[in-house]
């Protein structure tokens, strides 16, 4: 399980705090830019809290999320929403990249840079943006539309803004973490353990 540390956007995080403290609003309300898939009105919602830099984030995309999604999301029993909870430079702008591209294909785009982590997530800020480019270039996405993502700040204070309402109202500090019906799970999950929380929700 991917634990805090002390970066950059860390310590800016805390201290936008204050700034955001005021606000009234749940993050267990569905918003106009969450990225969901699965029936509206599916018995259980998962929240999910994730770095794209985080190998047990990628465990749980790689080896879990594609069992889950046919036997609980596809099936409408679950509604599945995927939140942004970067801790480093290449998670922020791998999470900004996703936001930039049309939802019917962010699914599949998403589960590559899991798969492809090693490639793109490195120790230097410019050969991140190097070869994250090199995937999303793939797909079609311009160098000057990644660049405009890249550069937009009101962008960028979204997903920071998420990352203090869930620290604030569900002491979220690790990733994966998932709020399921409301209820904080925190860490990587096989799907055997999901199976067994998911069916005692659906059995109650």
């Amino acid at each position: 399980m991917k634990k805090l540390n002390l970066s950059i956007l860390y310590f800016l995080v805390i201290f936008l705090i204050g700034i955001a403290s005021f606000a009234e609003s749940s993050v267990l309300d569905i918003k106009d830019d969450d990225f969901i898939i699965g029936d509206k009105n599916a018995p259980i919602t998962i929240i999910e809290y994730s770095s794209m830099s985080c190998s047990h984030c990628a465990s749980f995309h790689n080896d879990t999320l594609d069992i889950l999604k046919k036997e609980y999301i596809d099936t409408g029993k679950v509604r599945f929403i995927f939140r942004d909870f970067p801790f480093n430079f290449p998670a922020l702008l791998g999470s900004m990249v996703m936001r930039c591209i049309p939802n019917e294909i962010r699914y599949d785009y998403m589960n590559a840079l899991f798969k492809l982590q090693k490639t793109w997530v490195l120790r230097e800020n410019a050969e991140t943006k190097k070869e994250l480019y090199k995937i999303m270039q793939s797909g079609g996405m311009t160098i000057e539309e990644f660049d405009s993502c890249l550069g937009n700040v009101e962008l960028e204070n979204t997903i920071i803004e998420g990352i203090i309402s869930a620290q604030n109202e569900f002491n979220i500090r690790s990733t994966p973490s998932f709020l399921i019906n409301g209820n904080l799970v925190e860490g990587n999950k096989s799907i055997k353990e999901f199976r067994q929380i998911l069916d005692k929700i659906l059995s109650d």
